[in-house]
């Protein structure tokens, strides 16, 4: 009896532990019915402040269905996959501070937050609705989605801003101003809400990347970094998530015509075949909740006689755990992404560090609005994208490399890093913490020995 009650012991806390190491994906309703809750706290308390902040107090968004505008993308509802025919959203805020008031001037409610505002009965030219709404409201400031420095913030079409424009009473035309800065804030600022599930997202990733580059996908001498490549897209599409670009695994060794440090980032790597020795890199991300993580790490496969990566490869590692630091350290709030640049780069160079720093927003896309900080082609400043402030509340990708001359390699060795993390106006925090030491393939388990 002792043992069987032992053994039901044993089976419970197995399965158990076993439930815990698997993360929750949600089913699909249960997403939908998260991501419009969400919608609708943005709508009703992040989007009062940043009409307020920007000065814009009518925000006219104008997409047609298969051509969506990226900001209206954010703005339908979860069961909705697009525009429907000409779908136009407005949002005006009567005075600073005050709740916005949601319209959709189309045939449909489009979710929750923009009930219908036109009657084709009534008024069958939907344009005219739209000038009889605008003009009804006298609007200071009409933002419209067309913008130099971003494409997120671009989505109005030339013939639909023709089409706006020449409807418009004169008195109101001098009233149009671009909406970047407002579509820009809207995208990149993450509510408490989505920050209480980000964590979650990421460790999603974690851990798919960590079952990739293990033994349990990987053969030396057998499978290639297409393998691992094609695994990771079918291991998305089991967990019912999905990706925003297509991964890359590549690998660097000590063979002297291998040249993976020196690669143009324009050219994507050859498919080899994994060996003994090899140090694999993975660019990885997936999408949950209209969120996404961009992430890269390292892990190296054990050599026979070998049962931990070596220390010279591990050393080079750190100096991009350093060069993370560094960059981390120069995120204050109101600097804008060249500013950090420079004085990231500054101090890279003081310590003798060779490396790239092309760190991106990151949230409702992969490369998101914000502020740009370094391009892997661009050291220097960047026009525009880079002249965006730093605010609080808003998520990036922490990306960059550093370039360690191996000796026992007589080479270069590039280190890539990439994580998700989170600026709360003092601080950065890595959503799901980062990669401190390269992974081994495969694991080694702390109870066997020599």
């Amino acid at each position: 009896m002792k043992k069987i009650h032992s053994l039901t012991l044993l089976l419970f806390l197995f399965s158990q532990f076993t439930f815990s190491q698997k993360l929750a994906v949600l089913t699909q309703r249960e997403q939908a019915e998260l991501i419009d809750s969400w919608l609708d706290v943005r709508i009703n308390s992040l989007l009062p402040q940043l009409m307020t902040e920007t000065g814009v107090d009518m925000w006219i968004v104008i997409s047609r269905e298969y051509n969506e505008d990226p900001v209206i993308r954010t703005m339908l509802p979860a069961t909705w996959m697009a525009a429907r025919r000409r779908t136009i959203l407005v949002m005006y805020q009567p005075k600073p501070n005050s709740p916005v008031e949601t319209y959709a001037i189309a045939r449909y409610d489009v979710g929750k937050a923009f009930k219908r505002a036109w009657n084709p009965e009534q008024q069958p030219d939907q344009w005219k609705a739209l000038i009889n709404l605008v003009a009804s409201k006298n609007p200071q400031k009409i933002g419209l989605n067309y913008a130099k420095d971003y494409g997120h913030a671009d989505g109005l079409t030339y013939s639909e801003h023709q089409a706006f424009v020449n409807q418009l009473p004169n008195a109101l035309k001098s009233k149009v101003v671009s909406a970047q800065t407002l579509a820009v804030r809207w995208l990149e600022t993450r509510t408490e809400q989505e920050m209480s599930t980000y964590r979650h997202v990421q460790q999603l990733a974690h851990d798919i990347i960590q079952e990739g580059l293990s033994e349990k996908v990987i053969t030396p001498g057998k499978t290639t970094t297409e393998d691992v490549v094609w695994w990771y897209r079918e291991k998305i599409k089991e967990m019912k998530l999905d990706t925003w670009f297509h991964p890359t695994v590549d690998i660097q060794r000590p063979d002297p015509s291998s040249n993976e440090a020196n690669r143009s980032f324009a050219v994507r790597p050859s498919e080899m075949t994994i060996m003994p020795g090899d140090l694999l890199h993975i660019d990885f991300g997936i999408t949950y909740l209209r969120l996404n993580t961009d992430t890269q790490e390292l892990a190296y496969v054990l050599k026979p006689g070998e049962t931990e990566v070596p220390v010279f490869l591990q050393q080079a590692f750190e100096v991009g755990n350093r060069l993370q630091d560094i960059l981390t350290e120069n995120y204050v709030a109101g600097r804008t992404g060249n500013e950090i640049l420079r004085a990231s780069r500054q101090k890279m160079e003081s310590e003798e560090i060779r490396g790239s720093i092309y760190t991106h927003p990151l949230g409702f896309y992969g490369h998101s609005a914000g502020p740009t900080i370094g391009m892997w082609d661009n050291q220097g400043d960047t026009p525009g994208a880079g002249d965006f402030p730093l605010h609080a509340n808003t998520g990036y990708a922490i990306e960059l490399n550093a370039v360690v001359y191996v000796e026992e390699w007589k080479k270069d060795v590039r280190i890539m890093l990439e994580e998700g993390a989170f600026f709360d106006g003092e601080k950065v925090t890595y959503y799901n913490g980062r990669q401190k030491k390269i992974l081994s393939i495969p694991r080694m388990s702390n109870y066997l020995g020599n």
